[in-house]
């Protein structure tokens, strides 16, 4: 579906990714269609995978997590299997955010939330040092996040 994807379906999508509670009505007015063939859009879009959900983003500090950290994580081995078994501990720990696997020096970069310090020595980087294939853990506390922009930049093809 991504070559298929016309200016409409991008109107739709950009739509959607600023404000994911918009009601059929509101986006079908905002992208110039009525209401039942942009609903079958948005289904189509849902089931191609360009839309895999939709989400409340809520504040981390008025949540009680104080501390955002990001922890660049080297391995001794990067074997697929080694790398798996990393990926399934820091799967499963609810502090840890964001994991992405990396190429250059270090393997891994996590993104982690706390409610403080010592919970996050505790939950993420303690347990972090303690697995087998670490080789070294750097952690980087966050003191102002500047920008936060989720989702993607969306140009709307000229027609």
């Amino acid at each position: 579906m991504g070559a298929e994807l016309d200016a409409t379906d991008w109107r739709i999508l950009r739509e959607l990714q600023a404000d994911g509670r918009i009601t059929n009505v509101a986006l079908a007015a905002r992208v110039g269609l009525s209401p039942p063939p942009c609903l079958r859009r948005v289904r189509a879009l849902e089931q191609a995978g360009f839309i895999r959900g939709y989400h409340a983003e809520l504040d981390a500090r008025l949540a009680g997590y104080e501390i955002t950290a990001f922890a660049s994580v080297r391995l001794h081995a990067q074997g697929e299997s080694d790398l798996r078994d990393f990926e399934r501990q820091v799967l499963m720990w609810p502090l840890v955010r964001e994991v992405y696997m990396l190429s250059g020096d270090m393997d891994y970069q996590l993104t982690c939330v706390a409610a403080d310090l010592s919970a996050l020595q505790e939950q993420v980087i303690g347990k972090l040092a303690a697995l087998p294939n670490v080789a070294s853990v750097k952690t980087t506390l966050v003191m102002r996040r500047v920008k936060h922009d989720p989702g993607i930049p969306i140009a709307i093809p000229e027609t």
